[in-house]
């Protein structure tokens, strides 16, 4: 849909309407909501929750979403028309516009940016500023002086009707390009434009079908089939397709038709043939919109019976969620979690509601999604990032219409246009994966979840076998329900823990590169008995860094303070935080010398070497770079379940929640780097990832073991690990954060001061927090400091962190007074080009 933004109305007719006005959310960072006029012909069209076209500024044409309805006329600026109206109904729910509020005030972002994030990107309109040539502009009569450039864009606007920003960029082959399109409208050669279309288009499948007399009129089949029968190829195709679509027993199955590609991807019939038919007026081609998620038919499997202590832990929750909003489920790796998931999602579609499972990672849900859709079926929709647009668009059609009454996805599921939720289960809720870093809004999906469950008046189930501090303390002091499952499933277990001394290793010369002797011995014999291994390296690449024998020079990232890690499949440097990559050099760059080595190991390494040590093992890696296939995570774990892999190296993917049962070894193989990481919360996350990546070994009965290599095998958190004594660690680290005022005590929110010169970047964030200092405390305040990585992106960063007690301090109250904080900073000359970020509960 094209228009020039040149909107006239008639004058309105002279009868007594109501003015109505709009209040929107633009999907743009603005601190305010916009108002807009409703034509009075709207007035009956425009609903709030639904999507309406406005322009905003000179030149802009946006989507948006009305969040209110009234009749009061903005004070400050004469409201616009509203240009059209995109839905028939609401595609956002009360409730979610609810919890989109909040998370605007909570995280301390804008409702533009949270409704950025909500949205699927084909429910939203792409709009993007074009060119024509003006409509009285001709270039063989008029007598316009142009220069080469500018003869360039004209010659191309003649032969498209229209041209994007983009297409003159590449037409001229340079990247400054605007003043050859301003010097041009100025000539009044051309015009500039917005062309705006709604990014959402339904599957389309081709069908065919017999043109509607043969069927209908008696006696035309069988002429038909005299006519054809010296066209034996087209004869096949008649036959072939009457196979299929039987209409001589009901003639309505014709109307349904055949999918064009079951005829041309035959290699027996004629693609020409086909298309004869077609042209012949025998066969009709039709579109026809189909779900990308096809109903499955196929027979549902009832869920598996509980055993007596899930049982148990069932009847516990249930009868917790009469007094308490929100249980935590802590139990053991292997003790049957999902199966009592299963139940009770099963319990609340007997009662009516919606359920939404949330997991951490796409990973997880390959498994699950097969086990859930095994006994809901087409109930059951999935919802995750590696889904296209159009994919995730239809999630959100079918949520909004009923038609998914379970969903499984992960952060961005909470987001969702559920309207009669009654459960919400968040299972591995410990996890940081939940917490959005980048952009905002910055959300915690846990934290959300909850707050949605409250708004919808639904229960929140947590799950995990090693909890959030947070969430155990809130448990320990009665606010929420705590239900343990102790045993694993069946027969299983807990594996066995043994740690191995990488310094004693080294000194008796019993590591094999970075695997010490007893762990090679132990894959091999899990090789020669037919079972599989899981080795955990919390670092992707071939290697973090590579280094000169001669010099020491080590490569750096041009963007950010890092070294460029080394990828060898693609024989490249590359930046794990802002993407930047160069080829891996021969020689030293600085002193010539040919000795570069890599430093350290990654699961790239891991790979390459067992492949190498052990030439019969069928070995995979899991992690960020051989994940980004929209399949490619269901494929890895389809091939290790059906044993087509023995060993699966991987970073933090394979650690939670996935359920082999031939796994009965999985090695961890640098500890160290884990526990010693400067962060509060570094030996919790340390226990969970080790305890995490454990209980995937030996879970259907087979014994498992796991070693662990470390230099420091004294630490006082190994011991917690072996037992997998979660008290023990929970009472030391509630006490730690006690004593040094940490969550959850105090509510913790982080200010990044960013800026492209290291020395103004400092300098605003000492005046941020002196402003930030006198407003809030001496004690609450804690910086400026410089961030281990200061420089991420071409900008240096300073952080401050605030720390606000739970306990008489109005929350509202002190974020409202650091957002003022950081618009004052804004006004001051000395820091123009600053960029201020407050990340709320930061992980």
């Amino acid at each position: 849909m094209s228009e020039l933004l040149n909107f006239n109305y008639p004058p309105e007719p002279a009868v007594d309407r109501v003015t109505l006005f709009a209040d929107v959310i633009l999907p743009l960072p603005l601190p305010k909501l916009y108002t807009y006029r409703i034509p009075f012909e709207m007035n009956d069209d425009v609903l709030v929750g639904a999507r309406v076209i406005v322009q905003f500024g000179a030149k802009r044409v946006l989507s948006c979403i009305v969040a209110d309805i009234h009749e009061q006329a903005p004070a400050d600026y004469q409201a616009k028309y509203i240009l059209d109206v995109l839905d028939d109904t609401p595609i956002v729910t009360a409730p979610q516009l609810k919890l989109f509020k909040w998370i605007a005030d909570y995280y301390m972002c804008t409702l533009g940016e949270v409704i950025n994030a909500a949205l699927p990107s084909a429910l939203k309109l792409s709009s993007e500023s074009r060119i024509q040539l003006h409509p009285h502009f001709n270039p063989e009569e008029d007598d316009i002086p142009l220069s080469t450039q500018e003869a360039k864009i004209i010659y191309a606007l003649q032969q498209n009707q229209h041209l994007t920003f983009t297409d003159v960029a590449n037409v001229l082959q340079v990247k400054s390009y605007h003043k050859y399109i301003k010097s041009l409208i100025q000539k009044e050669a051309i015009i500039i434009f917005e062309q705006v279309s709604d990014k959402f288009s339904p599957k389309v499948v081709k069908k065919v079908r017999l043109s509607e007399h043969f069927v209908q009129e008696e006696g035309m089949l069988e002429e038909l089939f005299e006519q054809l029968t010296p066209k034996t190829k087209q004869l096949d195709i008649l036959l072939n397709y009457l196979q299929q679509v039987p209409v001589h027993q009901d003639v309505n199955l014709n109307y349904k038709g055949l999918e064009k590609s079951v005829l041309t991807n035959n290699p027996h019939l004629s693609k020409s043939s086909i298309d004869s038919l077609i042209k012949k007026g025998v066969l009709e081609q039709f579109d026809q919109i189909i779900s990308r998620f096809p109903v499955d038919d196929s027979p549902r499997l009832l869920p598996m019976t509980l055993s007596e202590h899930q049982l148990q832990a069932k009847d516990e929750i249930l009868g917790l969620f009469k007094e308490k909003d929100t249980v935590l489920l802590h139990g053991v790796t292997g003790s049957g979690k999902t199966e009592v998931y299963i139940d009770l999602i099963k319990h609340a579609l007997e009662g009516g509601g919606q359920v939404l499972y949330l997991l951490p990672e796409i990973a997880l849900t390959a498994q699950i999604v097969t086990r859930l859709m095994k006994v809901f079926g087409e109930k059951l929709g999935v919802y995750h990032s590696k889904f296209s647009d159009n994919e995730r668009a239809e999630v959100w059609q079918g949520v909004l219409s009923g038609r998914f009454q379970v969903v499984v996805g992960v952060r961005s599921a909470v987001f969702l246009p559920f309207h009669n939720l009654s459960l919400i289960i968040v299972d591995e809720e410990h996890e940081a994966s939940y917490k959005q870093y980048d952009p905002a809004p910055r959300y915690n999906a846990r934290e959300t979840a909850l707050m949605m469950a409250h708004l919808q008046g639904a229960k929140t189930l947590l799950g995990s076998a090693t909890p959030a501090i947070e969430t155990y303390y809130n448990c320990q002091t009665g606010r929420w329900g705590l239900v343990s499952m102790t045993k694993r499933f069946g027969e299983a277990q807990l594996p066995d823990v043994e740690l191995i001394n990488t310094r004693e290793e080294q000194h008796r010369k019993n590591m094999h590169s970075h695997f010490s002797g007893k762990l090679l011995t132990a894959i091999e014999e899990r090789l020669h008995r037919h079972e599989q291994v899981i080795l955990f390296q919390n670092r992707r690449g071939y290697a973090p860094f590579i280094a000169c024998d001669e010099c020491s020079w080590i490569p750096k990232c041009r963007n950010c303070a890092v070294s460029l890690s080394y990828h060898k499949f693609s024989n490249e440097l590359r930046c794990h935080y802002c993407g930047y990559h160069e080829r891996m050099p021969s020689d030293c760059p600085a002193c010539g010398a040919t000795t570069l080595k890599s430093m350290g190991f990654g699961t790239e390494k891991i790979e390459d070497e067992l492949k190498l040590m052990l030439p019969k093992a069928e070995v995979q890696r899991m992690d960020l770079d051989t994940t980004k296939k929209k399949n490619s995570y269901q494929q890895i774990i389809a091939d290790f379940e059906n044993g087509k892999t023995n060993i699966l190296v991987g970073t933090q993917m394979v650690t939670k929640g996935l359920d082999f049962e031939n796994v009965s070894l999985v090695g961890i193989l640098n500890a160290d780097s884990i526990i010693h990481f400067p962060d509060f919360r570094a030996h919790e996350r340390a226990f969970q990832l080790f305890v995490q990546v454990s209980g995937r070994a030996g879970r259907k009965g087979k014994p498992g073991t796991v070693f662990i290599q470390t230099r420091d095998p004294m630490q006082a958190i190994f011991r917690k690990v072996k037992s997998v004594d979660y008290e023990a660690l929970y009472a030391h680290e509630i006490e730690e954060r006690m004593r040094f005022a940490y969550p959850p005590f105090v509510r913790m929110i982080r200010v990044t001061v960013k800026h492209a010169d290291e020395r103004t970047s400092e300098n605003a964030a000492i005046v941020l927090a002196k402003d930030l200092t006198d407003r809030l405390g001496k004690q609450q305040v804690l910086g400026p400091e410089i961030p281990y990585i200061f420089r991420i992106r071409n900008l240096f960063l300073n952080e401050i962190h605030i720390k606000l007690p739970r306990e008489n301090v109005n929350l509202r109250q002190a974020k409202g007074q650091i957002a003022q904080a950081i618009q004052q900073l804004y006004l001051l000359p000395d820091f123009k080009g600053v960029k201020v970020v407050a990340d709320v509960d930061p992980m």
